[in-house]
C-alpha cells in the first residue's frame, strides 16, 4: 500500500517573507509597549498606595457642622489678609450657600467638602471646576474675569434630586466686592 503524502506547502515568496518578518516585528514591539504601559500602572499604583498625595486635608462628616472651618456662620465668601476665600458644602440636593459672591480679576481660593456623597461643581465657562468627597476637603484657587451671574450646577450623579442640584455665583467688580468685604462678615447673595 502506497500511502498518499499531501504536497507540501510551497515555498513562501520573498515578498510574503518579508512581511510575515514586518508582521513579527510589529506585534513585539506592541507587545513591549503593552507590557511597558502595564508596568507603569502598577509601579504607580504601588507608589500611590505607599504614598499618598501630602496635601489630602479630611474633616469629620458627623461634626461638619457643629465645628472647624464648615460650621454654618463660615461658610461663604470672606476676605482676610487681602485673601478672598469661599468656603461650602455639598449635600443631597444643595449647595450651602446656595449663592457665592466673588471678585472679577482677584484670585479667590474655593474650599469645599461634602456631607453625604461624591458631589462636584463646575461654575459657568470657568476652569473653576471640582469633586467634593465627603471626609475630604477639595481647594483649588481660580480667578474669575467677566462680571455677572453664573451658574453652578452639581457635576457628579448624587442621586434623583441631582438635576435640580445648582448654585449660583455671582461676580462683582472688584472695587464694589471691596467695599462690601470691608465689613469682614461673610459674603452671600443669599437673602438673610
Amino acid at each position: 500500500m502506497n500511502a498518499i503524502v499531501p504536497p507540501s506547502p510551497p515555498p513562501p515568496h520573498a515578498g510574503e517573507a518579508v512581511a510575515i518578518a514586518a508582521e513579527r516585528r510589529w506585534a513585539i514591539i506592541v507587545g513591549i509597549i503593552i507590557a511597558m504601559l502595564v508596568g507603569m500602572m502598577i509601579v504607580t499604583g504601588l507608589h500611590w498606595a505607599a504614598m499618598p498625595p501630602s496635601r489630602v486635608e479630611t474633616v469629620d462628616v458627623k461634626t461638619l457642622h457643629l465645628n472647624g472651618e464648615f460650621i454654618e456662620s463660615n461658610l461663604g465668601t470672606t476676605m482676610v489678609d487681602g485673601k478672598v476665600t469661599v468656603r461650602l458644602i455639598a449635600q443631597q440636593y444643595s449647595f450651602i450657600p446656595q449663592c457665592i459672591v466673588v471678585p472679577a480679576e482677584i484670585p479667590v481660593t474655593f474650599r469645599g467638602t461634602a456631607t453625604d456623597a461624591i458631589h462636584g461643581f463646575v461654575v459657568g465657562r470657568t476652569n473653576a471646576n471640582t469633586m467634593l468627597v465627603p471626609g475630604f476637603v477639595a481647594t483649588f484657587t481660580t480667578t474669575f474675569s467677566k462680571t455677572g451671574e453664573q451658574l453652578m450646577p452639581c457635576h457628579e450623579y448624587c442621586g434623583t434630586g441631582h438635576e435640580a442640584m445648582w448654585g449660583r455665583v455671582q461676580v462683582l467688580p472688584p472695587d464694589e466686592f471691596l467695599a462690601k468685604a470691608r465689613g469682614g462678615e461673610r459674603l452671600t447673595c443669599v437673602p438673610r
